[in-house]
């Protein structure tokens, strides 16, 4: 299918590069030797305007395509096309191809355009910001856990956090969401959610008690606190949980979120030491105390009766919230001499490694990171153990600090390799094959981590496995603020209250414009110059050259849409389905206000030719956004064609001793091969013109194939699967023809689009030079 379209585009360009490049020096001729009237020459002028728009367009459209195409081929050779955490899933039916999911990933490069939709092309680089699904103005994106390759386990919640365990809670990295912001918009929805459901508590438990203190427990506390619930916050380690534990200076990307007590956090780049401060002067602020290096063990009793038992006794609470992350439970090696004490599972402080020989394990961007900070920031003998034979894994500018460091000899690098034996004073690899002994005095260990299984399994909580499937989402609570679970449904309500001012805006000032000239819009042409209202309401009265130049201004202001689209100043501007309605709304007035400037009569082709422009606009514009979503593609039709194909080959292989014996072998092998051989996309209206044809052809093949069939039985299923395939093809090719025949919309919608600003202006320039001006 990719490279399909890549010839289709290909030939489009040069065809349409030709014919305007062939025309062009005759127009031009024509014109300046007088043979062309002036109606042609506008005419002529627009098509070969529209062509060169139209080669534009298609041309950045194919080199979208090759560059995605190219590097999805890439990351299919590196391996790496199963996402590792949450991820976005396009349906590519809905998806109009916008581009604004391209540029709203605050990791790059992760999101391409194949066929016109978006796809996930670095599926390894991608970390669940979800601005894609944020900036996709059609819904078209979700975001998922897992594949229906891979199943990724996860604690059982629900839309409220609340886990299998009634009344314990899970946010933050160990349910999911890695991410600053993720973990901390689900601290503050946890938080705003306990504090607007639970009773008012008596007695000297604490109405909450929160089990780390990282960015989602730090947020829950916030909130908490913010209600005025009583709570208690301990972590088995200290303030800042995961960040805690970054090395010195890391610098983390995050997008912006709101912190209770401090505001908002605006940073995109901000080191682990800025964090850090800003989550202390809240705690400050509220008066918030982390109760470091208590860990727990384990929770006992029931929903609204608690106790959790920790290294420092027990403690009770109505409701637990966990929010531990994964540090606590990193992935091992496995091999013997891990539980050394030499060995270590972060990087904190490059100086404890001065002088030493170091091993990181891992090929990932942490491990990579570590060795990277290790060999430029100390003088230590850095090696980098990975099982892989390439560290396809990690971003681009992480392997490419790798691969210098290693062309420096700055850092050893032991590809295709496993650790086998970990000593006091050395380590054993098996590196391709092959036994090396290293000199050793620590090893860092960045393999991940993993759920606590036993953990959540000694706490009676259940696991399930997510296969491609989206989390629920928090519901609103019944009553509290307009933060955090409210966001969501405010959004909703905003964009139904958008509509409806739309309708009755658009209503009333096509109500006001009606009444203004009805009497005089009825008249025919004769009649109006007889009209006494005719100098005012004519396309070059006073009134109607105002409905005209407000008109214009109003047309004018649809491109608002496509500059928030790519101007990366208006990126996270408001929400970009406002944008989009604003857009529609524009589009659907714009043609119908300019009717009125024009007191529904067409005097000059340049004004002609832009009403229609617009107009051709408009549909294109309402196929692309209503009509091109709701026609599905082949994708179930060709999961079903391929069951039929695999009983097809069967049926084959078992009539194979019967072909070979047949009068006419060559017929039915023939039949055999045609049913299965690829469906491809083509002309609808040449399907349609050639169906009876085929239809006839196919009914008189099966009659031939009957006399070569001693068993009827046989006959039978080779004639229903033959049918059966010949409809399934038809099916197939009738969606995707459809489907392709209708993404040629962006084509006109965009290159129409383009020259409406080109025709606008001519005809300002026009009124201008007959001397039409407004103010006399």
């Amino acid at each position: 299918m990719v490279e399909q379209l890549v010839r289709t585009l290909t030939a489009e360009a040069r065809h349409l590069g030709r014919a305007v490049l062939r025309r062009a020096p005759a127009v031009w001729k024509a014109l300046h030797l007088g043979k062309l009237d002036a109606g042609r020459a506008i005419l002529v002028s627009a098509v070969v305007i529209c062509l060169a728009l139209a080669l534009v367009h298609l041309f950045r459209r194919w080199r979208r395509h090759r560059k995605t195409a190219v590097a999805l081929e890439e990351a299919k050779e590196r391996g790496v096309r199963v996402p590792l955490t949450l991820h976005p899933v396009i349906n590519t039916d809905i998806c109009i191809g916008s581009l604004t999911c391209l540029k709203s990933c605050p990791e790059g490069d992760i999101l391409g355009i194949v066929n016109g939709a978006a796809e996930l092309v670095h599926a390894d680089h991608c970390i669940g910001h979800g601005k894609c699904a944020a900036e996709c103005p059609v819904d078209a994106i979700k975001l998922v856990f897992g594949t229906s390759e891979r199943g990724i386990d996860l604690p059982m919640i629900d839309e409220y956090f609340e886990s299998s365990r009634r009344g314990v809670h899970i946010i933050g990295e160990l349910g999911g969401m890695g991410l600053i912001r993720n973990a901390v918009t689900q601290g503050l929805q946890a938080g705003e959610r306990l504090a607007e459901t639970l009773p008012k508590g008596k007695g000297s438990a604490a109405d909450v008690l929160i089990v780390g203190a990282g960015p989602a427990g730090l947020a829950a506390a916030l909130r908490l606190r913010e209600a005025g619930r009583s709570f208690r916050l301990v972590d088995q380690g200290s303030l800042g949980g995961t960040v805690a534990n970054y090395p010195r200076q890391k610098v983390v990307m995050t997008e912006p979120f709101q912190v209770p007590y401090f505001g908002k956090v605006s940073k995109k780049l901000i080191s682990k030491e800025e964090l850090l401060e800003i989550w202390e002067r809240a705690l400050r602020k509220a008066s918030v105390n982390v109760e470091e290096g208590v860990k727990v063990s384990g929770i006992e009793g029931q929903d609204g009766a608690f106790r959790v038992q920790t290294n420092r006794g027990p403690m009770d609470a109505r409701k637990v919230v966990l929010a531990t992350g994964l540090r606590g439970t990193p992935r091992k090696i496995g091999c013997r001499g891990e539980d050394l004490a030499k060995v270590t599972y972060r990087l904190i402080d490059t100086e404890q490694y001065e002088g030493c020989d170091v091993l990181v394990v891992g090929g990932g961007d942490s491990a990579v990171e570590a060795a990277v900070q290790l060999a430029e920031q100390s003088d230590a003998r850095v090696s980098i153990s990975y099982r892989g034979d390439s560290f396809s894994k990690c971003r681009d500018a992480n392997r490419k600090k790798i691969a210098g460091l290693v062309q420096a000899r700055r850092v050893r690098e032991l590809l295709s390799s496993e650790v086998d034996l970990i000593n006091e004073n050395e380590v054993v690899l098996t590196v391709a094959g092959s036994p090396q002994v290293l000199p050793n005095h620590f090893v860092i260990v960045n393999i991940g981590g993993e759920v606590p299984l036993e953990f959540l399994s000694k706490l009676q909580i259940s696991l399930e496995k997510h296969f491609g499937e989206e989390r629920k989402k928090p519901k609103r609570a019944p009553v509290g603020d307009r933060r955090g679970l409210a966001r969501e449904k405010d959004e909703r309500s905003s964009h139904r209250r958008a509509h409806f001012l739309y309708f009755l805006t658009g209503t009333l000032i096509l109500t006001w414009l009606t009444l203004k000239g009805w009497s005089y819009y009825l008249l025919s042409h004769t009649d109006r110059m007889a009209s006494p209202v005719h100098e005012m309401l004519r396309p070059a009265g006073r009134w109607g050259h105002g409905v005209g130049i407000v008109a214009t201004l109003f047309m004018m202001s649809n491109f608002l849409y496509p500059v928030r689209k790519r101007a990366k100043f208006l990126s996270g501007k408001g929400s970009i389905r406002g944008w989009l309605d604003f857009h529609m709304f524009v589009g659907f007035m714009s043609p119908l206000v300019i009717a009125f400037h024009a007191a529904f009569q067409s005097n000059n082709q340049l004004a002609t030719g832009t009403a229609a422009a617009l107009l051709v606009v408009v549909l294109t514009g309402i196929i692309g956004r209503f009509i091109y979503g709701l026609i599905p593609s082949a994708g179930g039709k060709a999961l079903q064609i391929s069951d039929v194909l695999g009983r097809w080959e069967r049926l084959r292989a078992r009539l194979q001793p019967m072909l070979d014996e047949a009068d006419n072998p060559a017929l039915l092998h023939r039949m055999f091969d045609s049913a299965a051989k690829p469906v491809r996309p083509g002309s609808l209206l040449w399907m349609f013109a050639t169906w009876p044809l085929r239809s006839t052809w196919m009914r008189w093949r099966l009659f031939a194939a009957r006399f070569h069939f001693d068993d009827v039985h046989y006959y039978r299923q080779f004639r229903e699967g033959y049918r059966q395939l010949s409809r399934l093809r038809m099916q197939v090719t009738f969606y995707d023809s459809l489907k392709n025949l209708l993404r040629g919309w962006r084509v006109f919608h965009a290159s129409l689009a383009g020259f409406l600003v080109i025709a606008i202006a001519a005809h300002i320039a026009v009124s201008v030079y007959l001397g039409y001006v407004f103010f006399r």
